[in-house]
């Protein structure tokens, strides 16, 4: 009964008439738990049970389905979680963590009690991603899925970009306006979009999932000035999550990338979210919309429970447990694509052929370079972008290239995705 949970009962008690069309039955908030009885939530409970312990609440024989929305990989949510299936109980949840650490063994509890697992609200919040890539999408094989799926690194990103303002002055009025937390590691240092891409490979590619083998960097490092020399190249810097199927491998990673301008997905501002699937024979699918917050994650989590009220379990990934492929994770080591360089160097001659030399030996071709002005014997920015090669190249160049003399900082690398 936190935010999501408050708006779910409202959600359920407002729309009663329209929500019992549509699942074909009533759909009955019977009983909650929370820590706090007399916090004002909103939301009328007069007559709904009050439950301490939500694992009581979770094995309550007179119960259909429980919503687990209190979040983390463990404790309470897991103990709510386990006890709901186990006890014959439909669960839904909006709960990445959970399910990207134990969602193998959720989805095997469930099939062994023949309930539901819905997790429609645990990926990009109203956007009905998990549903249109198990129905709507359903006759395809995919090629590859990716997205923004974090609004407060977007929402970050965005205003860098807008206003002019460093990474740390975002994220203080991320926090003061709600779209950051406190510690706001999960979300800027990746975390949160690699629970949800590995809930996205497991059902795009009927494969178990495996959190561990996903790549993941944040954006702690992106500086303004990053920002604007990927403007003037044509370039905006999102965070991505990407998962790429390739033969019994699969490529899974969360890092920031620099998007063409004339993308979709780079015109994507805000605390929005935006998702696509690839599909063999749908083409490129875009869907759109709010990422989080208590209504529009409320949004989906009742879908789930009309979905199940109209006796529609299906598997949680697409395929029955054991029927779920273990593919490799791709090492990182192995990606091949282009790359924005920056370095911070002292003006002086003979700076850039050392560069050059070092790309030409780790078999590196520069596609292009940027300096502006000229400060001899200052410290100077260099931007190069290269032409598609070898990660593992790439690292070793930048490697040696830290190395020089006349390099003052460590050098920064950001993807470039044609996309």
């Amino acid at each position: 009964m936190g935010t999501v949970g408050a708006s779910a009962a409202r959600v359920l008690q407002e729309q009663e008439e329209l929500l019992s069309d549509r699942a074909g039955r009533r759909l009955e908030l019977s009983a909650v738990s929370a820590r706090d009885r007399n916090r004002d939530r909103g939301v009328n409970l007069d007559g709904v049970r009050w439950f301490d312990d939500p694992v009581d609440m979770a094995r309550s024989g007179d119960l259909d389905v429980i919503v687990e929305l209190v979040g983390g990989s463990d404790g309470i949510a897991r103990a709510v979680s386990e006890t709901a299936l186990q006890s014959g109980k439909h669960l839904v949840t909006a709960n990445k963590a959970l399910l990207a650490v134990h969602g193998n063994s959720l989805a095997r509890l469930a099939e062994a009690s023949g309930v539901g697992l819905g997790y429609e609200a645990a990926v990009a919040g109203a956007i009905p991603i998990i549903d249109v890539l198990q129905e709507g999408l359903s006759a395809n094989p995919f090629r590859a899925i990716y997205g923004i799926l974090n609004g407060t690194c977007n929402y970050i990103l965005s205003r860098m970009r807008s206003d002019g303002l460093e990474f740390s002055d975002v994220v203080s009025d991320a926090q003061r306006l709600g779209y950051a937390e406190a510690d706001p590691s999960v979300d800027v240092d990746g975390t949160d979009t690699a629970h949800k891409l590995a809930l996205l490979t497991a059902l795009g590619f009927g494969c178990h999932v495996d959190f561990s083998g996903v790549y993941v960097e944040g954006i702690r490092n992106v500086t303004q000035l990053d920002i604007r020399f990927a403007e003037e190249l044509g370039f905006r810097i999102k965070l991505l999550g990407i998962t790429r199927r390739d033969g019994d491998e699969v490529e899974q990673r969360v890092h920031p990338c620099l998007v063409p301008i004339s993308a979709a997905i780079a015109n994507v501002d805000g605390a929005t979210n935006a998702v696509v699937a690839e599909g063999a024979y749908s083409g490129s699918i875009v869907l759109e919309g709010a990422g989080a917050g208590g209504a529009p994650t409320a949004s989906a989590v009742v879908s789930d429970l009309v979905r199940l009220a109209r006796n529609a379990a299906r598997p949680v990934f697409g395929s029955p447990s054991e029927r779920l492929e273990t593919l490799k994770p791709r090492d990182m080591t192995r990606h091949r694509g282009d790359y924005y360089i920056r370095l911070m160097v002292l003006d002086r001659p003979g700076v850039i052929a050392d560069v050059a030399a070092i790309l030409r030996d780790e078999d590196v071709s520069m596609r292009s370079m940027l300096q502006h002005g000229r400060a001899p014997g200052e410290k100077v920015p260099i931007v190069l972008t290269t032409h598609e090669t070898i990660e593992a190249n790439m690292m070793r160049a930048l490697h040696r290239i830290d190395g020089l003399d006349p390099v003052l900082e460590p050098s920064r690398m950001i993807r470039i995705e044609a996309l």
